[in-house]
């Protein structure tokens, strides 16, 4: 079981953008990318969502929604020394929590 902690600076983004991979589902898209360092026994998470989707209430709402899906999935599927970033998709606005916690789910299998 890996300790989550959160991306938040701009080149952590990029970096697993840039040098990852990716899972896309109806609901959401999860890059992912191992750490270079060999050291840590933890994941590191970011959530992001962007302007095209809608006002800030519409990817805040989404990125809470993220949040709460990866507090409940990540504490057991996610992999030690990994980067992986959220990207919140325009399905995920009507889609039950449910569905997203499905996609979240499949979305850690095929990373696993």
């Amino acid at each position: 079981m890996a300790v989550m902690l959160r991306l938040k600076k701009r080149n952590a983004f990029v970096d697993v953008a840039s040098n990852g991979a990716s899972v896309l589902t109806k609901g959401l898209v999860l890059q992912y990318k191992k750490r270079d360092t060999n050291d840590c026994d933890d994941c590191r998470v970011g959530f992001t969502v962007t302007k095209k989707i809608g006002g800030a209430v519409v990817r805040n709402r989404i990125k809470r929604r993220l949040r709460a899906l990866s507090a409940l999935v990540f504490t057991t599927l996610a992999k030690p020394g990994y980067d992986y970033v959220i990207i919140g998709r325009k399905a995920a606005i009507g889609r039950s929590f449910d569905a997203l916690l499905k996609d979240l789910k499949y979305a850690m299998h095929q990373v696993n």
